[in-house]
């Protein structure tokens, strides 16, 4: 019972080494904040992607443009990414309307056309916001993970140096507890991995639409001009 005791995670954790113990602190602080920017993007991509169905059912329903213009504006925060685009390129085109260049049909779709390339770039770095972090997280966290255990091993085998006879139950506690950072290390990874590799592939996907309705809004503009 005391060997099954010794042998605990709780114990095998409080009797390591400080490196070692330090080295498990800062992948559990890893880990938290990797599952924190988890659950925080995984809200986000699913919020953005509600919105851009949201606004390409109202924009593709036949509505006149000027009043799906007028009623984003006023709530623009709101309304999510590919309509901030939209709304970026239609106050673009408008204000060239307004100024009289409109007859450059060249001058007035140029305009349009950086105006919601700025605003594209603006909410892709906003959905990819973080996702370094996990990248980075599950790319380190097991090589600190193996920091820990090599040093664990080292300050094991260290130990035996004061036994006169090795045995089993003398190495396997500094072993347990070494391999136990390891453990830490991977469990700080591999979500962070898979949400990294789920959450690229999804704003890709968003990507690609937010792409194919600028070329099809610009088309649209382009026949209004001539």
């Amino acid at each position: 019972m005391q060997t099954t005791s010794d042998m605990s995670m709780l114990s095998l954790v409080l009797n390591a080494s400080l490196p070692v113990q330090f080295i498990m602190l800062l992948l559990v602080g890893i880990s938290v904040v990797s599952w924190t920017f988890i659950f925080a993007k995984r809200s986000t991509i699913k919020k953005s992607l509600i919105q851009t169905r949201r606004f390409e059912d109202d924009f593709w329903s036949g509505g006149d443009l000027a009043l799906l213009h007028q009623s984003i504006s006023t709530r623009r925060a709101e309304q999510g990414a590919l309509a901030r685009i939209f709304d970026s390129g239609m106050t673009e085109f408008l204000k060239a309307r307004r100024s009289g260049t409109a007859t450059d049909v060249n001058a007035t779709m140029d305009g349009a056309r950086r105006a919601m390339r700025a605003a594209f770039q603006r909410e892709l770095d906003e959905l990819e916001s973080h996702l370094n972090f996990l990248a980075s997280a599950g790319s380190v966290s097991p090589y600190i993970g193996l920091l820990g255990t090599v040093w664990g091993i080292m300050h094991a085998f260290v130990g035996l140096a004061n036994v006169q006879q090795a045995t089993l139950a003398s190495v396997a506690p500094g072993i347990a507890e070494a391999l136990i950072a390891t453990a830490i290390g991977l469990f700080a990874a591999i979500p962070a991995v898979v949400a990294y590799n789920r959450y690229t592939h999804d704003i890709d996907r968003l990507s690609i639409r937010f792409e194919t309705f600028v070329d099809e809004f610009l088309n649209i503009l382009q026949r209004q001009v001539r």
